[in-house]
């Protein structure tokens, strides 16, 4: 089964209001690339339905977060011992509960600015344009503001490029990331650990990345397109019409 799914009852939620305190935002820790990936990947499996795909991959992410910063690893660790210690049936109602039924705590980044109005067709638009600069087609059943996919994406951005693309996909959408960080510390629940985890790696959106990325997004996808097909949880992200042979090499 992959990793995103449809969800019609959060699509057509109105805006969500701001009776949730705002946090103060965290204080970026000090994370290399490698690290920054690692963590937006994990985010990205941890964040998704927690059905059997998702609790096996999280056992395969309790044996990299050892290699995280302090911070991060402690909430991610946190995430999943709750994990564990759940009945899957209670982890998916309350996963339901929490996303499903929350307008505050919605998966859709451009939902918080948006809400269900005409601007948000164009907000969509842009991360299409967003993943197709860097050459990549969104391959699955979510809409492309779907929090967990843009952090795959930004977990699998490796180029100078496809970084600056990935932050400053993140770095514009970074109020509705703190909303939802606000909101499920409020419930309280324990996915604002892993929200926390991904603000912590999420530095401020400097001019000059916002600027290349505004520049990036706009002048369209490169002229050869490469990435990975769909395999399960990992890889939501295929090249148009690339056989699973060839992008696996």
């Amino acid at each position: 089964m992959g990793l995103f799914r449809t969800s019609s009852t959060t699509t057509f939620l109105p805006r969500p209001t701001a009776r949730s305190p705002r946090l103060e935002p965290l204080a970026p820790v000090r994370a290399t690339p490698a690290q920054r990936r690692t963590t937006h990947m994990a985010a990205s499996l941890l964040l998704d339905y927690p059905d059997a795909a998702t609790l096996a991959a999280a056992r395969e992410v309790r044996g990299v977060v050892g290699q995280l910063p302090d911070a991060v690893q402690t909430r991610l660790e946190a995430f999943l011992d709750d994990l564990e210690a759940g009945e899957p049936a209670a982890l998916e109602a309350r996963y339901v509960a929490t996303f499903d039924l929350k307008r505050k705590c919605s998966m859709y980044l451009s939902y918080y600015a948006a809400g269900d109005t005409r601007k948000r067709g164009m907000a969509l638009v842009r991360f299409v344009q967003a993943y197709r600069a860097a050459g990549w087609e969104v391959d699955g059943e979510e809409l492309p503001d779907y929090l967990p996919m843009a952090l795959e994406f930004s977990a699998r951005a490796t180029t100078r490029d496809e970084e600056r693309i990935a932050a400053g996909l993140l770095g514009s959408h970074r109020q509705g990331i703190e909303v939802l960080r606000s909101a499920l510390a409020a419930l309280p629940s324990p996915y604002a650990l892993v929200v926390e985890a991904v603000c912590l790696t999420l530095p401020p959106l400097d001019a000059e990345t916002e600027r290349r990325y505004l520049e990036l997004v706009t002048s369209g996808p490169p002229t050869e397109m490469v990435g990975l097909t769909a395999m399960g949880p990992l890889e939501p992200f295929a090249p148009a019409g690339a056989p699973p042979e060839e992008v696996r090499r």
